[in-house]
C-alpha cells in the first residue's frame, strides 16, 4: 500500500478560531424547511431534496440506540444545533483565493504547506462546505476525480449515483439518517482501472463555529486493479457547549482494488463524534482502515467491511485514547459474505484519570461459507484507579472450515513500575510514557513511520502528569 507521510496531531493546535461572516444559515434546530434550505443553497435536483426529505422522517422516526450506543447521547440537544453554514463561496483551487479567515485557520494548521511536500490532493472543509479543492496536474489526464459530494452528484452522476446509499442505508442507525438528511461537504473520489496513486490524497474538517454540526459525506470508489491512500484529520476548537459531528463514509473496493482510509481525530472535549464508516470489498480487494482517535467527549466509531468477493480482505487498526470526562467507544465490524475471505482487527485503547474506552466488535461468518479467517485482538490499559474499560465481542461463527480467533487483555501500570523506572533517573511523565509506548508499539509500527514519530509524541504529551 502507498506510505502516507508527516500528519501534525498536536492536541492543541485546533483550539483556536476566527471570527466568520456566514452568507448562508440555516438557523437553530432541524425541520423540513430547513432540509429545503440546504438544498436549495445547493441547487440540488428534486431527486435529492426528496432522499433527503426522506431521511429526515426516518431520522425522526427512529430512537436514539441502545444496543451499540452508551447513555451519554441521552444529553445530545438536537433543538439546538444549527445544521448548515456556509461562507457562500465555491471550493477554491488556489490558496490566494480562499477568503481570509478560513485560509488563516488552514494556514495555522498546516494544510497548505503539506499539499505543497507529499499530497496528491487535498480538500479544506470549513464548517458546513470545501473552502479549497484541489488535485495535482496529470491525476484528471488519467480519469481521476476528487471534489465534493455536491459536485459529484452534479458533474458525475453516472457513477455517484450509482454507489450512493448503497453501503450504508439511510435507515442504517438514526444518525446515517441525519447525515443523509443534512449532509454538506467532505470527498467524492473515484480512481479509474488500474490506476495506483502514489501520493495520499487528504480531506481536512474543521468545526469553527458554536452549537454547529458538521455532517460530511466521503464516498471513494476504487476500480479494479486501482489503489488508494485517503487522510483525514479533524479540529474544532474548545467550547463550554456541545458540537455534533455526525459523518458517513462509503468505501468501494472493486475487483483487486486496494482502498487504505487513515483518520487522525483530534477533536476537542466539546465533540459528539458519532459516524458510520464501512467498506465494501470485491473479489481480491483490499481495504484498511487506520484509525487514531483522541479526544471528543464521545466517539462512536466502528469501522467496518463486508467482504462480498471470493479472497477478498479487510483489516482494522485502531489507537483510541480517553483522558479524564472522555468515552471512546470504538471497534470493528467484520461480515463475511464470500468464500477464503479474511479480516485483521486490532484495537489498543488507553485510559487515562477518568477516562473510559470501550471496544465494540462485530464478526459474522455464514454456515454456507468455506475457509474464511478472522483474527481480533483487543488490548486495553488502565492509567489510574478511576479509568474504566469495556469490551463488547459479538462473534457469530458457522460451517465448516471457518476460523476465529479473539484475544482481549486488560492491564495497568502500578506505581511499582514507574518507582521502578524514576530510581533510574526518568521523570515521572517520561517513565509512565515509556509504559504506554511499550504496550501499543506493536500497532503503530503498522502505522507509516511519520504517524509512528507523531503517535509516540502525542503519547508523550499526554502522559504528563497522568499518574496519581
Amino acid at each position: 500500500m502507498i506510505q502516507a507521510t508527516e500528519f501534525d496531531i498536536d492536541t492543541e493546535k485546533g483550539n483556536f478560531r476566527f471570527d466568520t461572516d456566514y452568507a448562508f444559515d440555516a438557523g437553530v434546530g432541524l425541520n423540513p424547511d430547513v432540509v429545503r434550505y440546504i438544498s436549495n443553497v445547493k441547487e440540488e435536483k428534486e431527486w435529492i431534496l426528496n432522499f433527503r426529505l426522506k431521511a429526515l422522517e426516518t431520522f425522526l422516526k427512529k430512537p436514539l440506540p441502545t444496543h451499540w450506543a452508551t447513555d451519554d447521547l441521552k444529553n445530545i440537544n438536537f433543538d439546538v444545533i444549527r445544521y448548515y453554514l456556509a461562507k457562500g463561496q465555491k471550493p477554491s483551487r488556489s490558496w490566494d483565493d480562499v477568503p481570509d479567515d478560513v485560509k488563516n485557520t488552514f494556514e495555522r494548521l498546516g494544510i497548505p504547506e503539506q499539499e505543497r511536500k507529499f499530497l496528491a490532493g487535498v480538500e479544506a472543509q470549513f464548517d458546513s462546505e470545501a473552502a479549497y479543492s484541489n488535485m495535482k496536474e496529470g491525476l484528471e489526464k488519467e480519469g481521476v476525480i476528487f471534489v465534493g459530494p455536491t459536485e459529484g452528484l452534479r458533474d458525475h452522476p453516472e457513477v455517484f449515483k450509482k454507489w450512493f446509499g448503497k453501503v450504508i442505508p439511510t435507515s442504517d442507525n438514526k444518525f446515517s439518517a441525519l447525515n443523509s438528511a443534512v449532509f454538506s461537504g467532505g470527498s467524492f473520489i473515484y480512481i479509474p482501472p488500474g490506476v495506483k496513486l502514489k501520493q495520499p490524497l487528504q480531506a481536512y474538517f474543521r468545526i469553527n463555529a458554536e452549537n454547529f454540526g458538521q455532517f460530511e459525506r466521503t464516498l471513494i470508489i476504487a476500480d479494479e486493479g486501482s489503489e488508494v491512500t485517503y487522510m483525514e484529520g479533524c479540529t474544532a476548537p474548545k467550547f463550554e457547549t456541545s458540537t455534533l459531528h455526525s459523518a458517513v463514509v462509503e468505501l468501494v473496493a472493486l475487483k483487486g482494488s486496494k482502498i487504505q482510509y487513515i483518520t487522525v481525530q483530534n477533536w476537542s472535549n466539546n465533540v459528539y463524534n458519532l459516524v458510520t464508516k464501512r467498506a465494501m470489498a470485491e473479489e481480491e480487494a483490499e481495504v484498511r482502515w487506520i484509525d487514531c482517535n483522541i479526544g471528543s467527549r464521545l466517539t462512536m466509531k466502528y469501522p467496518g467491511v463486508i467482504l462480498r468477493g471470493r479472497k477478498a480482505r479487510g483489516e482494522v487498526l485502531s489507537i483510541a485514547l480517553a483522558n479524564s470526562g472522555q468515552h471512546q467507544d470504538t471497534g470493528a465490524k467484520m461480515v463475511h459474505a464470500a468464500e477464503e475471505t479474511s479480516s485483521n482487527i486490532i484495537a489498543k485503547s488507553i485510559s487515562i484519570g477518568t477516562g473510559r474506552s470501550s471496544y465494540r466488535g462485530l464478526v459474522r461468518m455464514p454456515k454456507h461459507l468455506k475457509n474464511c479467517k478472522n483474527n481480533t485482538e483487543c488490548d486495553a490499559l488502565l492509567i489510574n484507579s478511576d479509568s474504566q474499560t469495556d469490551t463488547y465481542p459479538a462473534i457469530t461463527v458457522q460451517g465448516e472450515g471457518n476460523s476465529v480467533q479473539h484475544e482481549a487483555t486488560v492491564s495497568k501500570v502500578s506505581a511499582d513500575q514507574i518507582f521502578y523506572m524514576q530510581q533510574r533517573g526518568l521523570s515521572e511523565g517520561e517513565a509512565m510514557s515509556l509504559c504506554v509506548n511499550g504496550f501499543v508499539n506493536d500497532l503503530i509500527r503498522e502505522f507509516p513511520m511519520e504517524y509512528s514519530v507523531e503517535l509516540k509524541r502525542l503519547i508523550d504529551m499526554e502522559m504528563e502528569g497522568s499518574v496519581g
